[in-house]
């Protein structure tokens, strides 16, 4: 491409209209709100953003501390230690928690991996992206600051810019298609209830259907039936503390 070409392209955007959005990182005004001018770009439905740590709708913690997440980051951003659940008083409905859990956001490259790989739902990545620090340290998010509150809504921190809606339909890519991303759920939400949230919606275009609408690949509904027996509960999670 010539100049005169490259020019010519230039002008046409020009004709097209502003793209670029006014972003003040969140900053308030003297009545505490938010300027209409600071404007976030619109989020796609599989954005990755802010790990957050979940509760069951009893309030019992989902993480049982297996590691499996910390075992399959491709960037080893993740340190969980597990320890045995104190009987008087049980942390979750395993026989072990999770007591540490860490996450790098200097090394975190928001893959989703650990929601694909955890067996319990228990983390799941929210839309938050916009979150700087002034220390590495603030860069090491805690179980204090990742696991949600007893409203079940995300801890949030001062250097985090939170917009209505960033906190909804988090990972809903992996709810559509649960028990582990098998091909034959989709169509059906296979996900546990969250405290202050009940059952997410998957993404847009699946439904909540009923177990009898099941899509079988072989003709028959062996895989439902192996699944129960494996997990001890349907492809809702209609037990007490269900999985995918």
């Amino acid at each position: 491409m010539g100049y005169l070409e490259g020019f010519a392209v230039t002008f046409k955007k020009w004709g097209e209209g502003v793209t670029t959005k006014e972003y003040r990182g969140g900053t308030k005004n003297r009545k505490g709100e938010i300027s209409e001018k600071d404007q976030k770009a619109p989020k796609p439905e599989r954005a990755h953003g802010r790990h957050v740590l979940n509760r069951y709708e009893d309030g019992m913690e989902k993480c049982i501390g297996c590691e499996l997440c910390a075992g399959v980051c491709p960037a080893k951003c993740i340190y969980v230690r597990g320890a045995d659940n104190p009987p008087e008083d049980p942390k979750s409905p395993g026989e072990r928690f999770g007591f540490v859990y860490e996450i790098n956001y200097l090394r975190c490259i928001h893959c989703d991996l650990c929601v694909e790989a955890c067996p319990t739902e228990a983390i799941t990545e929210s839309k938050l992206f916009e979150f700087s620090f002034t220390n590495r340290n603030d860069a090491i998010y805690t179980k204090d600051e990742l696991l949600v509150g007893d409203d079940g809504m995300p801890q949030k921190l001062p250097w985090e810019d939170w917009r209505p809606g960033e906190d909804q339909n988090t990972s809903g890519w992996m709810r559509a298609t649960s028990p582990s991303g098998k091909a034959s759920y989709a169509n059906t939400v296979a996900w546990s209830g969250e405290l202050g949230y009940g059952v997410r919606p998957a993404e847009e275009g699946q439904e909540h259907a009923g177990e009898d609408a099941l899509i079988v690949e072989d003709g028959n509904d062996d895989h439902h039936d192996d699944h129960n027996d494996d997990h001890g509960h349907d492809a809702h999670g209609s037990d007490a503390h269900g999985g995918h």
